[in-house]
């Protein structure tokens, strides 16, 4: 699916003639959200690979509607997580796969088409592929809230009240980075970043990195400590003691509102 994928999706990045459209109905703010030719691309591809090997299963993506199987194995995919950044001709966004049954992420995927990354977990595994060869994927592990490193996508965060939250975070840690997509958690899974921490996902956002960053020994949750399967406020951490700190200053200013 990840080889259909990115065959489908790289003749468009960087290329002059790709055209995105907004669907900013979608986002409360009104901002500019795009979808593109590749997004629809990318995802057909990967839903006839399920179609011919596995049409029993149910597949949940962003771009089509949602297909019902009977096998109790549900996909969930985003084709393309990161578009501004893919319209802006950076990096850093990716093809997200995840597999879930009704309890938990069995397995997930992190693909970068373009540098050529691919991070996967499940089953016993954490690995990566990519120009400097294959290794397994580990966290950090635990460490003090003042060393860690925490990234996020938009630096607004959420609502206002949810990027204060954010912000206090941000003053501990020792450094914070913007912009990263799902690159992001597989940089926390690969050992590189301590924290990551989102508001106003979807299913198909977080899944896959849950996947990959639990085989490799993180912590993925909601702001309240509890399965983030579904999305929403999510915290991904590289070890207990940072996720605990983290989630008491975001739960202090959340109830201060």
């Amino acid at each position: 699916m990840a080889d259909a994928a990115r065959g489908a999706v790289l003749p468009f990045f960087r290329a002059a003639t790709l055209v995105a459209e907004d669907k900013g109905d979608k986002i409360a703010d009104g901002g500019f959200d795009p979808v593109t030719e590749a997004d629809r691309a990318a995802e057909k591809a990967m839903r006839a690979v399920l179609a011919e090997r596995r049409p029993d299963d149910s597949v949940i993506g962003e771009e089509f509607e949602k297909h019902s199987g009977s096998s109790g194995l549900t996909w969930v995919l985003d084709p393309i997580d990161g578009t501004r950044g893919f319209v802006a001709g950076t990096p850093t966004w990716g093809v997200l796969i995840a597999a879930s049954d009704a309890d938990a992420v069995r397995f997930g995927m992190i693909d970068q088409p373009y540098i050529g990354e691919r991070f996967w977990g499940g089953f016993g595994q954490a690995r990566m592929t990519g120009p400097q060869g294959a290794r397994d994927l580990k966290t950090r592990g635990e460490g003090p809230l003042s060393e860690a490193i925490l990234c996020t996508t938009f630096p607004e965060v959420g609502s206002v009240v949810e990027g204060a939250a954010f912000r206090e975070v941000s003053k501990v840690c020792r450094l914070t980075r913007y912009g990263l997509d799902c690159y992001a958690y597989a940089l926390l899974a690969a050992g590189h970043i301590d924290l990551v921490i989102e508001a106003g996902l979807s299913n198909y956002d977080i899944q896959a990195p849950i996947g990959v960053i639990e085989a490799a020994g993180g912590i993925v949750t909601d702001w309240q400590g509890r399965p983030a399967l579904q999305g929403g406020r999510v915290i991904a951490a590289a070890g207990r003691v940072q996720h605990a700190a983290a989630l008491e200053i975001l739960g202090r200013v959340i109830a201060e509102g």
